[in-house]
């Protein structure tokens, strides 16, 4: 996307203070955060063009890119840790486990359990 995210002087973040319509040229101002997108890296951009593509096939984005499996998981997780995203999956993980502990201690039936489960995804 090429927009500047950090400042060039300090590191802090950058907002977006004005806005113009290119047609009538209407300017508003404020201030605006930029989207969350904006703020990959262009390898991370090229990474997520690549896996979206391949529809979240691991093994596509191994062939596309020529990088091994490990190294897709960990440039996702990278990812999904830069975006904020990663501790939706560790949450996701822990509730998983928390169903399959009330199964193992007799809390609850197996039928429960594959439903709980289902709901998660």
């Amino acid at each position: 996307m090429n927009i500047p995210n950090k400042c060039p002087s300090c590191s802090g973040r950058l907002v977006v203070t004005e806005l113009c319509c290119s047609d009538c040229k209407t300017t508003i101002k404020g201030n605006f955060e930029l989207p969350q997108f904006a703020t990959l890296s262009p390898e991370d951009e090229n990474f997520l063009r690549v896996f979206l593509a391949a529809r979240g096939n691991i093994k596509e984005v191994e062939r596309q890119l020529d990088i091994s499996y490990p190294t897709v998981k960990a440039r996702l997780d990278a990812m999904l840790n830069r975006l904020g995203l990663g501790s939706l999956q560790a949450e996701a993980r822990r509730r998983r486990l928390e169903i399959v502990e009330r199964l193992e201690r007799g809390e609850i039936p197996a039928q429960e359990a594959i439903a709980l489960l289902k709901a998660l995804e």
